[in-house]
């Protein structure tokens, strides 16, 4: 078998070293060395990071096809999407300028890029009465130019500032996370929200975990990948809870719904069939014999009673 292995083609063997390192390439494909646990290890780390960079290269792509779908942002918070943004471009400024390896960050770009999209839809297709009654081209317009102010400064911060940044995601995750998940104990329902970003970001946050640990060590990083874990299992559980649910909107209460039943039946001219109206008709005052009758001003006739 080693005959083999060690005779593959030279595209072949410039992949797997490229991967995994010329030492480990040896060991593991060469050699079949699979006691070598540092390297067993390692190409176990590298791929699930090339395993989770192409995943994340499209998991807000089901979240973007609902929302353009059904034209409607009901149920996701914007307030959260732009917290969840800011924390994926700091981490992705953070990795890169430390040149740390691309498969152990490379799904913050795809999910940076996708997340500000969403965000922009969020913003086109408010979910209020009083946004939709508004024009959203100048919130759009300022939206993108804060995004690219964000970029330039998170390009150019010293990397003091930007460390100092990175550890800010770790509260920033928790800002992000809680107003989704206020939104959907409140409404009892996950609205738009996508059940398949929801679960492979649980899965990507349960494999970056092992991969920063056994690639890059950074205890700043891991702790927020930690964190990430947690708050995506909540929404994971909500998800399951309210699956289902016809999500309407959390203010709709059951003096509402009352309201709205009474004005349908208004609306139809549907009234109770068996109600029955009583008219009284006063009697006329008598008239004594001798005076002249005159027709009371306004009617028209005179009804004769026998």
């Amino acid at each position: 078998m080693t005959a083999i292995t060690r005779n593959l083609p030279w595209f072949v063997k410039d992949l797997g070293v490229s991967i995994v390192g010329e030492k480990c390439y040896v060991s593991l494909v060469e050699n079949l060395n699979i006691e070598d646990v540092d390297c067993l290890k390692y190409a176990l780390s590298k791929g699930l990071g090339i395993g989770i960079v192409v995943g994340g290269s499209i998991m807000k792509v089901p979240q973007l096809l609902l929302i353009v779908r059904a034209k409607s942002a009901r149920g996701l918070s914007l307030s959260a999407y732009v917290l969840e943004t800011l924390s994926y471009a700091i981490t992705l400024a953070y990795s890169y300028r430390n040149s740390f390896p691309f498969s152990t960050y490379g799904e913050n770009f795809f999910l940076t890029i996708q997340n500000i999209i969403i965000t922009l839809l969020i913003i086109h297709y408010p979910t209020s009465r009083l946004t939709r009654a508004q024009s959203t081209a100048p919130r759009l317009a300022l939206a993108a130019a804060l995004t690219a102010v964000s970029g330039v400064v998170l390009y150019a911060v010293p990397p003091s500032t930007l460390s100092a940044l990175q550890v800010a995601t770790i509260p920033l995750s928790l800002f992000s996370k809680l107003p989704q998940i206020r939104q959907n104990a409140r409404a009892h329902s996950t609205g738009q929200l996508s059940a398949f970003a929801v679960v492979a970001q649980i899965a990507g946050c349960l494999a970056r975990l092992f991969t920063t640990s056994a690639e890059v060590g950074d205890p700043i990083l891991t702790a927020g990948f930690a964190l990430a874990l947690v708050l995506n299992v909540v929404l994971g559980v909500q998800m399951w809870t309210y699956w289902g649910k016809d999500g309407r909107e959390a203010g709709v209460s059951a003096g509402s719904k009352f309201e709205e039943r009474e004005m349908e039946k208004i609306s139809t001219n549907t009234w109770p069939q068996n109600e029955k109206v009583e008219v009284i008709v006063q009697p006329a005052s008598p008239i004594r014999a001798g005076t002249p009758t005159r027709q009371q001003p306004g009617r028209k006739w005179a009804r004769k009673v026998d």
